[in-house]
């Protein structure tokens, strides 16, 4: 058989190869005009069509996932976010997540970039070759709860058993129903022994997971499973999403002394409270 004759896109259709289909003619003039030898134009096709088989399992398991919105660990603002350090973060971000099923608690008030950093983490999951599962807390002890009292608590576990890491975030935001607990440590306690990686975000300190779940002892034991192979990493600070009134305030306030003064910034300080008190007390003894 001659090769003008082989109909090769309809065989390149057969091998399920879309992107050599799509780029081979193009790249063929390119390597005639370059040069290139056969090894080096099969090596660049082939090298498209694995980045595009990659970047297409990416996008497919973000959609799986359900992560209300993508973030990655290159957006997170450490110098607005200063209690956390990006080496803190290092076995977190590379395949040991996975490999070694290791976890992690975020917690700490609202709007210190808790949800941010347990999306980047998954997603950089995703990005090693692993798959993840995003549940807002209220809603998987929810789920789980309903599936317990129709019988089929088990089947509803799946999803939640399956997926390579499992975010559960804002755990303590919302009242939590009378079984949370029970349903909860059935999901921690499956996956810990299976090795399989958990981000918890909570707002409240662990001392108060007794309350939150309403079991003293199955919280104690929730918070062991998570942290034996994991971390706690407490925030601090200020919330990030008003960080903009805080600005509007420190303008506004150098608006006003510069209104006072003639210049921009003060030379001097002002006087703390007791000091200014100090002071008036002074004067008055002068006036007596």
């Amino acid at each position: 058989m001659n090769a003008s004759d082989i109909d090769l896109d309809r065989l390149l259709r057969r091998l399920h190869l879309p992107t050599v289909r799509r780029l081979y003619p193009e790249l063929a003039a390119q390597a005639a005009n370059d040069d290139m030898t056969h090894r080096d134009y099969l090596a660049v096709l082939i090298a498209e069509e694995v980045a595009h088989r990659q970047q297409t399992r990416i996008q497919r398991s973000v959609r799986r996932a359900g992560f209300p919105f993508l973030a990655t660990i290159e957006d997170f603002d450490f110098t607005f976010q200063t209690s956390l350090k990006l080496s803190l973060l290092g076995s977190y971000l590379g395949p040991e997540l996975l490999s070694e099923g290791r976890s992690v608690i975020f917690c700490g008030p609202s709007g210190l970039g808790k949800t941010h950093l347990s999306i980047a983490i998954a997603y950089r999951a995703i990005q090693n070759g692993g798959e993840a599962l995003f549940r807002e807390a209220n809603h998987l002890i929810e789920d789980l709860c309903r599936a317990t009292r129709q019988g089929n608590l088990r089947e509803a576990m799946e999803p939640y058993l399956h997926a390579g890491v499992l975010v559960i975030d804002e755990l303590g935001y919302l009242t939590c129903p009378p079984d949370a607990a029970n349903v909860l440590f059935q999901v921690v306690n499956e996956r810990h022994l299976k090795r399989k990686p958990i981000i918890i975000t909570t707002n409240k300190p662990l001392a108060s997971w007794a309350r939150v779940l309403h079991d003293a002892d199955l919280a104690e034991a929730i918070i062991d499973r998570v942290l034996e192979r994991g971390r706690l990493i407490e925030l601090s600070g200020t919330s990030y999403r008003t960080r903009h009134l805080i600005k509007g305030n420190r303008a506004a306030q150098a608006s006003e002394v510069a209104k006072v003064s003639g210049k921009h910034r003060p030379e001097f300080p002002e006087p703390t409270h007791a000091a200014y008190s100090r002071g008036e007390r002074r004067v008055g003894a002068c006036l007596l």
